[in-house]
């Protein structure tokens, strides 16, 4: 026999999930003009899924705790009497992560006799009553079958959580996406009538509040002045001109021979001029920008497409130093470079989980990117000062052994 208040039955699962995706839209079109055309597009639909997205329950049987085994009692009626009848009492507790609200709505697959039991914020407890005269065996069974019922409400339940978080992760991107775009459109036409823009005194309160479920990083603050659409630039540029590497990199490593006599200078030399038979002699080495010098710069209509920056590993302090010396030379405007890893003693194997730890330790990391090979790690990263400027940054390893006869 169990004791405690049934689970699943408060509402139903469904309506509400999908009332949560209608929210969405209001939310995203409730936000603020200036911090949506500021923030990186990631950023914001980080902090809508921390809004929206639902986390399922999930139990931990491996840490299930009983509590000290009692007495207690129960009313029958006897001959039309009502008789107390003394009981054992067996309650445990059964650890669990997700959110909570989940025990109490009803999913779309459902039995008519929902499971029992208390939730007490952080832990389901399961209480059996029965004769004094018990059979530990039969308790624990007894136990084992309540719990794999209410796992199985809990799978219906984390098959429609999961199935709306996805869509809700798509809606957020779409929302904010299509937003963004209509902005930038009515800013770029603002622009092309000339005339200046007036604004409006309580601009900022139109900023939607989020309320966080978990711990994240805080929110950048709001712009200080109305958003200024520039220039694109073109992935495509920076992507030439990494593939130019990659493909320079897979010529040295096959020429071991060659490769091993060389100092770091011939090497990026050679990138240079591979570099530069591409891009028609606007690949330079050796360029002031911004904070020091930098070992690639490539400059298009006045405008760098790509900087790198080259250096021999001599251990997990090369990625963080050369990190913040990459970040030093960009300027406002640069949003993409490259770190350029020469291994001229030990293996890849090792090395590379070392330096990929490294590009997220740093305090500018934000997230990892598009590629994550052991040919290409792709990092973004905020520039100093301002969060919401985003930095593209590529790991290129180039295996090359030095020549022992040259140390």
């Amino acid at each position: 026999m169990t004791s405690g208040k049934t689970l699943f039955r408060l509402g139903e699962l469904a309506p509400l999930l999908n009332h949560e995706l209608n929210l969405i839209t209001v939310a995203v079109a409730r936000w603020n003009e200036d911090a949506l055309l500021s923030s990186p597009e990631s950023d914001v639909c980080e902090e809508l899924e921390q809004k929206f997205l639902m986390e399922p329950l999930v139990l931990d049987r491996n840490r299930i705790t009983a509590g000290r085994v009692k007495e207690g009692f129960t009313t029958v009626r006897q001959f039309d009497e009502e008789v107390q009848i003394r009981q054992t009492v067996v309650t445990i507790s059964v650890p669990f992560v997700g959110d909570e609200d989940l025990f109490h709505l009803r999913p779309s697959s459902f039995t008519h006799s929902p499971p029992v039991a208390t939730t007490d914020g952080d832990g389901l407890e399961i209480e059996w009553k029965g004769p004094l005269d018990h059979d530990p065996q039969q308790v624990k069974l007894a136990l084992d079958r309540q719990l794999d019922e209410i796992q199985r409400w809990i799978n219906w339940s984390t098959a429609q959580v999961n199935a709306y978080n996805e869509a809700a992760s798509l809606k957020i991107a779409a929302e904010v996406q299509a937003r963004k775009a209509h902005l930038l459109a009515n800013r770029n036409l603002q622009e092309a009538l000339g005339f200046p823009m007036r604004e409006r005194p309580d601009a900022a309160t139109y900023s939607v509040p989020i309320k966080r479920k978990k711990i994240v990083p805080v929110k950048a603050a709001a712009p200080s002045k109305p958003f200024q659409p520039e220039p694109a630039l073109a992935d495509a540029q920076y992507e030439a001109a990494l593939e130019v590497l990659r493909n320079q990199r897979n010529a040295l490593e096959r020429a071991p021979g060659t490769s091993a006599k060389m100092a770091e200078e011939e090497i990026r030399n050679l990138l240079l001029i591979g570099l530069n038979s591409h891009f028609e002699g606007q690949a330079a080495g050796e360029v002031f920008n911004n904070k020091g010098k930098t070992d690639i710069l490539i400059r298009v209509d006045d405008r760098h497409i790509f900087i790198g920056e080259c250096k021999i590993w001599k251990g997990p302090k090369t990625i963080g130093d050369t990190l913040d010396q990459l970040l030093g030379y960009l300027t406002w405007r640069d949003t993409k470079a490259a770190l350029l890893l020469f291994i001229r003693s030990g293996a890849p194997s090792d090395i590379l989980p070392k330096a990929v730890a490294k590009f997220r330790d740093h305090p500018n990391y934000k997230r990892d990117g598009q590629h994550s090979t052991d040919e290409r790690h792709d990092f973004v990263f905020h520039a100093n000062g301002d969060t919401s400027r985003e930095i593209k940054i590529a790991f290129l390893p180039f295996h090359l052994p030095k020549d022992p006869q040259q140390s």
